[in-house]
Order: structure tokens, then C-alpha cells, then sequence
């Protein structure tokens, strides 16, 4: 049990009793960090919410944003780390599994995925066992249910070798006056439950998830991880739109962490009511199943409607047709107390809002020690250098995990895996780019500037696609929240992205917090994973890969003297250390704005773009020409930068930078309409990918690009 002392004393005051042992067991998962957020709520208010375009902002099952006059977008985020790390192909098969259920019961018709993974070294058996698993179990799920996955990203770190963390983020498409809202506004009106029948599987699974793993957790904690089934999913997700398309629907909202005591608890005390479960009406997977079995399974694929009387046959009848169980177990009353039935006897009776809003708890937070020592490295040749950055896992193509998924299914892909962000299509003139960004190494070393970072390159990323950011979703990674440092890291982490997005006007629009990331006493790395959503026209999309012999190169944005944190020193010269680069808001925006402006006024003029992040410039240039084919030639004198050699030059991971390419007679044309630093740096065409005096044949750099990660599995 994870109630503290205080909370049982809390109960029992509020009750005016001791709890029954299956009373406990609900208050237990309700007042769980995974349920509650208890430790987060006071922080989350610091981000923004509101905007012009936002429907449904946090406190639903997902958040809802306008895309046309007529069709609106439902955007979620999730994590199954604790889960994954037990059971990686059925932990992430059931993260998929959960998040797609968050976007349908908006109303929403799932029509993307994305994924950030987080792993230990591929030389660990281990971690290669949990990568290729979670890879699989995504994959598997995925492709089964018919929902494409179409973006992602993927870290390798040491201090993830016991704690993987699978994040998932589902897009959903749904007509503005079809859109659901888990409520349930209207006492008399019944619950209808309807999916995969309910089992012993993932009892505890909140609890599970809001403890630290141990390394007997293998074992002792199997139980709490959920079964996942895609191909009863499937039919829940058709039968669930027609439900709602056919059936005036009151509410809706899946069976996900803390089952039914979770679901029906939130969707009536919102609402300011109660309800009645009567728990000989669940339909069950096994026999013998106790109430407080049945109250607090986490199984999946079960989906709860809030209905009239009058419709149930009409909902029934689409059950059948699908062959999924359904049942009406229970009702909305107007006592505002939440009460479970067997045999005509109240078992549980317990006020809605006591389960659904537990108090909040005020963490202590304390700065940690930082040690800065001073940092001198001999600096290998330029051409040795950036070969061995390019073959870093964590910048190598990732083909090996997205050519796993079906990105094509739905056929609204237009911009597949591989690129600066996704690219779907809306209708015939509208289309979305998507992505989902993290920088665990730079928030361990800055949470605020880390936690900033990662909303600006996630906004960078669609930027470059020639989209404008539309909403943020967040996963926020973390340890145990009772440590006041890693609080700490958590709320400077959370202020820094809150900056970033008012700097934007980019409303949070939902979210996720993960806390208890630890084994044995080792935490992992701070790690925010930003979703970004940004809208465009389908006749604006630009890609990263070079167009054109003799298009002109150009840096937009300074390079600026910070290796700290760079994957250049992690990976040539074996240090996690320094300062990492600082977000320097204004400027971000005025560079973001410049390429907005210059692809509206000078359309295909702009041939290519690339935004610059992890890696640098060397890294990104390279990209272009590894995509494409084309070699280019570059000249370091033009870039405008602050640095004191070229290594700084070409691996610094500074923000507010891209690259682009554009038609040789316009260059000058276009650097006169950027509103910061920027410069012609040199011409692409050829065989050879040169910087300065030094080149590498494009061949060279596409075989370090490609197949590293397949050498490993």
C-alpha cells in the first residue's frame, strides 16, 4: 500500500471511520503519484493552457485542438517505463494500447503514433533485449490496430540501462461537434462497459508505477503489468465510433491505471455526482475474481459509456455486432458518493471526490551540488571528429526501429519517418507535421535550460517542415519526487518549458508525468519528452535532404562557444559534463518567425531546411548530404559564431539555428528578410562533403550513418 500515515489519518477523518479492506484498496490506487498527481499539481499550473485554437485544455483524457474550420485534433502523450522494464513487448504493446483509448475517448478516430525510447549501451545484452522487445511490442500493436507509427526518437545512455523509458504520443482526428468529454452530467443515466472482459492482470499497475523498481521487481511485479490485445482493440475502436456516432453518448472514458475505481470515480465527480457499480454485472475473465480483484484491474481494451436507459438495446446491439462484451453496470446518482454492490449489499461507499481529488502534497525542493571543472580535451582532427560523432547511436539512422512500423496504413503520410518531424495529411489543402524531442544529458546538466531546450527543438523540428506550432504535449521523466533535488530538477525543468511555450504562445495542451524512475538508488536522468503538433499547407512543406547542384547554404541563427553537454564530448572523448547551451527565448522566436517568412514569400525558392540540434552543425550538414546524395562545400569563416576553434564551431548544440538551402539568385534576397545572424556558408553539389580543408567522399559518411544500429541486433 502506498498511503502514507497522514493520508490514512486524512481518510479516516473525512469518513468518520476506519475503511473497509476493499474501500483501502481504492483509496489506495486513487491517492497513488501515477493517479493523483499529488506531488506535480502545484508545478503544472506554471504552463500555459489557454489559446485561440485550444477546445479541451489538461484534465481530460486528452487535449483538443482546432485544425480547420471543421475538424479538430485530440493529442495525448503517455509513458509505460516501469512496465517496459519488466515486460518490454507487452508493457509497450499496452502503452500503445492506452494511449490510443485516451484519443477515442475524445471522440477521435486515432490516425497517428510517435514514440521516444530511451535505452541503456547496445554492448549490455540486457538493453538490447528491452530495445528490440519494446520496438516489437510497438510495432506489433501498431500495425495490428491499423494506426500508423510515423515519428519518433531513440537514446542510448548508460543511466538508462535499468530504467527504459517508453514514451507514446497519439494524434486522433474528430469533426468539432463530434467531440466526447469523459462527464457524467446526468443522475439516472447508466454505464455501459464494453471491450476486453476484466481479469487478474495489472492489479496494482498505478501503484506499481509510483514505487521505485528493485531487482527482485522482474518477478515480484509481472502481476501489475496489463495484457494487451490488438486485435480486440480493433473492434473496440470501430464499435466505440459508431456507439458514439449512432448513440447520444453523455460521456466516455477508457479503463486505463486504476481501473474501474479510477474511470467511473473521475467521470461522475466531475460532474459533482456519484454512482452505483454492481459488481455482479462486470462481465470477468476468470472465476472467482474478489471485488477488490475486480475494482482495481487494470486489464485493457475496456471501454465505459454514459448513456440514457431508452439507448441502451440501440448500444447493446452494436456490441453484439462486433462480438465484444458489454454489459450496464451500474448508474449515475446525485449523492456524490461512490458506491459497490454484490448481492444487493453496499460493500464500498465513499465520497466521488475524495477518490478523484486527493490532496495535494508540497515537496521540498533543493538545488543539487553541481562540480563544473574546468574542461581541456585535445581536440582530434575535424575529419575524425565528426566521423565519429555521425556514428554515434544516438545520431545514426533509425531505420531498424521505424522500418518495423507500418507509417503508411490510413494513407495520410506525406513526410515519412527519417526527417525533421512527420508530415500528415488533413484534407486536400491542410496537413500536420509532428514530432516528439528530448534532452535528457542537457536537462541533467541545466534542468531549465533543458527542459526549455527540448520545447525548442521540438518547435524547431516543425518549423522546419514549414509548419507553425499549434500545441505542446508533454512526458515528463523523473525520479523519486520525495528527493528534494530531484524535485528540484523537476519544477526548474517544468519553468523553463513553461518560458519556452509562452514564448511561443504554444498552449500545453496535455500531459503525462512519470516519477519513481529508480532502481536500487539509481535515478535517471531528468527527461522531458515534448510533443509538438504545428499546422501548415500542404503545398508548404519543406524536408531536410539537398535539392540541388549550386543551391546556396545557409546558417540562420549564431553558434555560440557550448560544447557542454554535447554529444560530441560524450561520445569522442567519454565526458557528461559542462554548461549546456542556454535558450535564448527572443531569438528563437525571431528565427522560427524568419523561416515562416521566408517560405511564405519565397515559396520554393527555399529548396531545403534543417533545424540544428544534437550533434551541431558538422552533424546536421552532414544529414542533408547523407539524405540527398549531394555533397556539399562549406566555408566555417561565414558562419557567425562566438567560438574559439572549429571543433566549437561544428559540434556546439546552440540553440535557434537551421540550415537551409536556396536557389542560388535569391540568397541575398533572403538573408535580408531573416531577423537574426545568418550568412551564406557555402554551395551544395559534388561527391564530397567538404568543410574547410578538409572532405569525406558522401559515400564515406552515408556507410557511418547507416547500419549501426543493425551490427548490434
Amino acid at each position: 500500500m502506498v498511503l502514507t500515515d497522514e493520508e490514512i489519518e486524512f481518510i479516516k477523518k473525512k469518513l468518520g471511520r476506519e475503511p473497509n479492506p476493499l474501500e483501502y484498496g481504492m483509496l489506495d490506487v486513487m491517492f497513488s503519484e501515477h493517479c493523483s498527481y499529488k506531488s506535480s499539481r502545484p508545478i503544472l499550473k506554471l504552463f500555459p493552457t489557454e489559446g485561440e485554437k485550444v477546445i479541451i485544455g489538461p484534465g481530460d483524457d486528452a487535449g483538443v485542438v482546432e485544425v480547420t474550420p471543421e475538424l479538430a485534433l485530440a493529442v495525448g502523450i503517455e509513458s509505460h517505463n516501469h512496465p517496459s522494464a519488466i515486460e518490454p513487448y507487452g508493457g509497450a504493446g499496452t502503452g500503445i494500447g492506452g494511449i490510443l483509448r485516451d484519443i477515442l475517448s475524445m471522440g477521435a478516430m486515432p490516425i497517428a503514433l510517435l514514440d521516444s525510447l530511451h535505452f541503456g549501451y547496445l554492448e549490455d545484452q540486457k538493453s538490447r533485449y528491452l530495445f528490440e522487445n519494446v520496438v516489437k511490442g510497438i510495432s506489433d500493436y501498431g500495425n495490428r490496430v491499423g494506426v500508423p507509427t510515423v515519428a519518433g526518437e531513440v537514446e542510448f545512455d548508460e543511466n538508462f540501462k535499468f530504467n527504459p523509458l517508453v514514451n507514446v504520443m497519439c494524434v486522433g482526428l474528430v469533426k468539432k461537434d463530434k467531440i466526447k468529454r469523459a462527464t457524467a452530467p446526468n443522475p439516472g443515466e447508466v454505464f455501459l462497459l464494453m471491450g476486453g472482459r476484466t481479469g487478474r492482470d495489472g492489479i496494482h499497475g498505478v501503484t506499481f508505477a509510483s514505487e521505485e523498481l528493485t531487482s527482485s521487481s522482474e518477478i515480484e511485479d509481472r502481476p501489475a503489468v496489463q495484457i494487451g490485445d490488438p486485435f480486440t482493440k480493433k473492434m473496440v475502436l470501430e464499435a466505440s465510433l459508431e456507439i458514439m456516432d449512432k448513440v447520444e453518448v453523455s460521456g466516455v472514458k477508457d479503463l486505463g491505471g486504476g481501473g474501474l475505481t479510477c474511470c467511473i470515480s473521475e467521470i461522475v465527480a466531475k460532474c459533482d455526482n456519484g454512482a452505483i457499480v454492481e459488481l455482479e454485472k462486470i462481465p470477468l475473465r476468470e472465476e472467482g475474481m474478489t471485488p477488490y480483484e475486480i475494482m482495481l484491474s487494470e486489464s485493457q481494451e475496456r471501454m465505459l459509456f454514459v448513456i440514457k436507459p431508452e439507448n441502451i438495446e440501440k448500444a447493446m446491439r452494436i456490441c453484439e455486432k462486433y462480438e465484444l462484451p458489454a454489459a450496464i453496470i451500474g448508474k449515475v446518482t446525485d449523492d456524490k458518493r461512490m458506491k459497490v454492490i454484490k448481492g444487493g449489499e453496499v460493500i464500498a461507499d465513499l465520497p466521488a471526490k475524495l477518490l478523484a481529488d486527493p490532496p495535494v502534497i508540497i515537496r521540498e525542493a533543493r538545488r543539487p551540488t553541481y562540480t563544473r571543472e574546468s574542461i581541456k580535451v585535445e581536440h582530434p582532427p575535424l575529419k575524425e571528429a565528426l566521423l565519429k560523432v555521425l556514428s554515434s547511436p544516438n545520431i545514426v539512422s533509425k531505420e531498424w526501429v521505424y522500418r518495423q512500423y507500418d507509417h503508411e496504413v490510413q494513407i495520410r503520410t506525406v513526410v515519412k519517418p527519417g526527417d525533421d518531424a512527420a508530415v500528415l495529411r488533413i484534407d486536400k489543402e491542410n496537413g500536420i507535421a509532428l514530432t516528439v524531442d528530448s534532452n535528457s544529458i542537457h536537462t541533467k546538466l541545466d534542468p531549465y535550460h533543458g527542459g526549455a531546450g527540448s520545447v525548442a527543438e521540438a518547435i524547431r523540428n516543425v518549423v522546419s517542415m514549414g509548419a507553425w506550432p499549434l500545441c505542446i504535449v508533454d512526458c515528463l521523466n523523473f525520479g523519486n519526487p520525495e528527493k528534494p533535488t530531484v524535485f528540484w530538477e523537476f519544477r526548474e525543468c517544468v519553468k523553463g518549458m513553461a518560458k519556452a511555450a509562452r514564448t511561443f504562445n504554444t498552449p500545453v495542451i496535455s500531459g503525462n508525468v512519470s516519477f519513481y524512475n529508480e532502481t536500487e538508488g539509481v535515478t535517471v536522468n531528468p527527461s522531458p519528452v515534448v510533443g509538438v503538433v504545428g499546422s501548415l499547407k500542404l503545398d508548404n512543406i519543406k524536408t531536410m535532404d539537398f535539392k540541388g547542384e549550386n543551391d546556396k547554404i545557409i546558417i540562420v541563427g549564431s553558434t555560440r562557444e557550448e560544447l557542454g553537454g554535447s554529444e560530441y564530448y560524450k561520445r569522442v572523448h567519454g565526458l557528461v559534463t559542462g554548461e549546456p547551451p542556454i535558450v535564448k527565448f527572443k531569438d528563437e522566436l525571431k528565427a522560427a518567425e524568419s523561416i515562416r517568412n521566408i517560405i511564405e514569400k519565397f515559396g520554393d525558392g527555399v529548396t531545403a531546411i534543417h533545424d540544428c540540434s544534437k550533434g551541431g552543425l558538422g552533424v546536421a550538414l552532414a544529414e542533408m548530404s547523407i539524405k540527398s546524395g549531394l555533397g556539399a562545400k562549406i566555408n566555417t569563416m561565414k558562419i557567425p559564431n562566438n567560438c574559439k576553434n572549429q571543433h566549437q564551431l561544428l559540434f556546439s548544440e546552440s540553440h535557434g539555428r537551421y540550415i537551409i538551402t536556396v536557389k542560388e539568385e535569391i540568397a541575398h534576397d533572403i538573408i535580408a528578410n531573416i531577423g537574426v545572424p545568418s550568412s551564406v556558408i557555402g554551395t551544395v553539389g559534388g561527391d564530397n562533403f567538404q568543410v574547410d580543408d578538409f572532405k569525406v567522399p558522401v559515400e564515406k559518411l552515408q556507410e557511418t550513418y547507416h547500419g549501426v544500429i543493425e551490427r548490434y541486433m
